[in-house]
């Protein structure tokens, strides 16, 4: 009879046991799995400590050299923080150079041209700093920086004017001479669209300032606000937090109507200086919002300029492909 009186409570906690056991196994396994996934897209995107040997093993070698190069390689002052990447070949870090606030971005491996989903700049890793090679004269360095600039930006007048512009930012050391070290990073460096924007459009509001380099590398001023709606959180947070409740967040911290006007407006002016520049037309690729920013005035600060491409340049990439019909559905009927 005792055993019989003792049965249920013993049964109901044994119960109890295996579905607290359960559930904890489950939120484990869970949790586990949500860690591995992101640790193994953090480890697969943000390649600093790669992207950093890299280059500095070819500055300590006398390849490449930049007024980032000591700050980097031998005092390290130069940091890289939060990673922001999100491509593999394209890393992306919030930075610390000598207690300025900074992002530093650096290349890596091939990127194909022309897929849009991914990157419209080379990046040949075995010939990156094979030019200029030595005993190339400053004279001769010039005729290369305005062939390229006459490919990619087609035979405007003044391209002369922005060969020396180009010269007076490879002089890293402000010496009054441009190295082979120096030559190489800038020549590395001119094949990306968005440090060449930066050169061009470098006394305009709405483009980040370019505060140093090393060999492709090259760190530009940070962007006070990097979210156009709403507020950024940590992934770990997102996960837990309803849809309907994040948009309610969103609309809390989006600016007032006065300071969207002020950024749109702000994207507006920007599209004129990129559209109408000095130097020729560069047409915007990817429009999203994540390219764009502000500062602590709602002055428009583009994030991310990898995007625009001279007109000219993509004109001569997409004329020889071929259009490739998507594949017919049948309608549904009605």
């Amino acid at each position: 009879v005792g055993v019989s009186l003792c049965w249920p409570g013993w049964a109901r906690f044994s119960y109890v046991r295996m579905k607290y056991l359960f559930f904890s196994w489950l939120a484990v396994f869970v949790g586990s799995w949500i860690i591995y996934v992101q640790y193994s897209t953090y480890t697969e995107l943000c390649r600093g400590k790669d992207c950093k040997k890299i280059i500095c093993d070819k500055y300590k070698t006398g390849v490449i050299d930049g007024p980032a190069c000591n700050s980097l390689c031998v005092t390290e002052t130069l940091y890289f923080g939060k990673c922001l990447s999100t491509k593999p070949n394209n890393q992306m870090y919030l930075g610390i150079w000598d207690n300025l606030p900074g992002v530093v971005k650096c290349q890596m491996e091939q990127a194909l041209h022309l897929d849009f989903g991914t990157e419209l700049e080379p990046r040949k890793e075995i010939a990156l700093f094979d030019k200029p090679t030595r005993g190339t004269t400053v004279q001769k360095f010039k005729e290369m920086v305005y062939s390229l600039f006459k490919a990619k930006l087609g035979d405007q007048g003044n391209l002369s004017e922005l060969v020396n512009l180009i010269l007076t930012v490879a002089d890293g050391d402000k010496d009054g001479q441009v190295s082979l070290g120096e030559a190489k990073s800038a020549w590395a460096l001119l094949q990306l669209n968005e440090f060449l924007l930066m050169v061009i459009l470098q006394d305009k509001e709405h483009t980040p300032k370019l505060m140093g380099f090393c060999g492709d590398l090259y760190v530009m001023e940070s962007v006070e606000y990097t979210s156009l709606y709403g507020i950024s959180l940590p992934w770990v947070i997102e996960l837990f937090i309803p849809s309907g409740f994040r948009r309610s967040m969103d609309q809390l911290f989006t600016p007032s109507w006065p300071r969207k006007a002020k950024i749109a407006i702000g994207l507006l002016e920007f599209v004129e200086d990129v559209f109408h520049g000095p130097y020729g037309n560069f047409l915007m690729c990817d429009t999203s919002a994540k390219n764009l920013g502000y500062n602590d005035k709602y002055d428009l600060k583009m994030v991310d300029m990898r995007k625009i491409v001279p007109e000219t340049n993509l004109k001569e990439l997409i004329k020889d492909r071929s259009l490739e019909p998507r594949s017919l559905r049948p309608a549904k009927a009605t």
